[in-house]
């Protein structure tokens, strides 16, 4: 099987490669879910039906292109990442947000990569959320809601730049038009006051992150 499976929706489900995530929760529908490389294997793990696999399936078990409804598989030697090829395939497929499932574990440079993909100039016509293992993300390049219960952690990171026109409400230590460098711990721990937490910028990319509560 190759190409696109021709699905058009809203949302779409993208499980990335590495370890299995733990703690994850509840996970949103998708119209539409796409595994790159790996995921294919934690997507089954975790009872949910593939319709795109993608990459080089260097990691994949064997076998594992048969429980993908459409395959798109890429040379080894490649330029992009699963990751990358995913949400690519993503975009062909026009919708207009993503849930990304991962992990911190296995290696850090892939998971620090796969967080600042995400926030990449690329994606900018893709609403991106994360869920990685018990933490959820979110990328903010104008307004966002943020969901969670009083007291969680929220982290506001600034990446590729400042961020400027900062604007939060719900959170415990507000920020109002404010400039967030990329680096400086000025957006780190702040806490919910409500259930939900509405923030926007005018100029630059956060990556809103809420830490969860693993704690083994």
């Amino acid at each position: 099987m190759n190409g696109n499976p021709g699905l058009a929706g809203t949302h779409a489900l993208v499980l990335t490669g590495g370890p299995l995530p733990r703690k994850l929760g509840r996970l949103p529908e998708g119209d539409m879910v796409i595994a790159a490389d790996r995921g294919i294997d934690n997507a089954r793990q975790l009872g949910i039906r593939v319709d795109l696999l993608v990459g080089d399936l260097d990691s994949a078990s064997d076998g594992s292109e048969a429980f993908a409804r459409s395959v798109q598989r890429h040379p080894a030697d490649k330029d992009q990442t699963d990751l990358e090829l995913a949400l690519a395939a993503a975009l062909e497929a026009k919708v207009q947000s993503v849930t990304v499932v991962g992990t911190m574990a296995g290696r850090v440079d892939h998971a620090v990569g796969n967080l600042l993909l995400l926030a990449a100039d690329r994606w900018q016509a893709l609403r991106i959320d994360a869920r990685i293992d018990s933490a959820r993300v979110w990328v903010v390049r104008d307004r966002a809601v943020v969901g969670g219960s009083p007291d969680d952690l929220v982290s506001l990171i600034a990446v590729g730049g400042p961020a400027t026109g900062v604007s939060t409400s719900g959170l415990a230590w507000p920020l109002d038009n404010a400039r967030l460098e990329s680096g400086p711990g000025l957006g780190l721990s702040n806490r919910m006051t409500s259930p939900t937490a509405e923030l926007s910028v005018k100029q630059g990319v956060l990556l809103v992150i809420a830490p969860g509560h693993d704690t083994d």
